[in-house]
């Protein structure tokens, strides 16, 4: 279930200024007029976007830095 169904067609990301996280990934921090500043993750000029709240977006970061979404060394 996408929890931010409501709000992904709300935010203007043509205005997003994407920089670039990580070798190829991009990242956009897009103000809402819910007050909340969202987080979108991209491929690099790709066109699927991932949405984040700010706490959900601490909750990836801290994931990446304990490497929970490495590869296991045998795959």
């Amino acid at each position: 279930m996408d929890d931010k169904a409501h709000i992904r067609h709300q935010l203007d990301l043509s205005a997003a200024q994407w920089r670039q996280a990580g070798p190829e990934g991009e990242v956009a921090f897009v103000p809402h007029t819910d007050g909340v500043t969202y987080i979108a993750l991209r491929e690099a000029g790709g066109d699927k976007v991932l949405v984040f709240t700010p706490s959900e977006w601490t909750a990836f970061r801290a994931g990446v830095h304990d490497a929970e979404f490495d590869r296991p060394a045998d795959l």
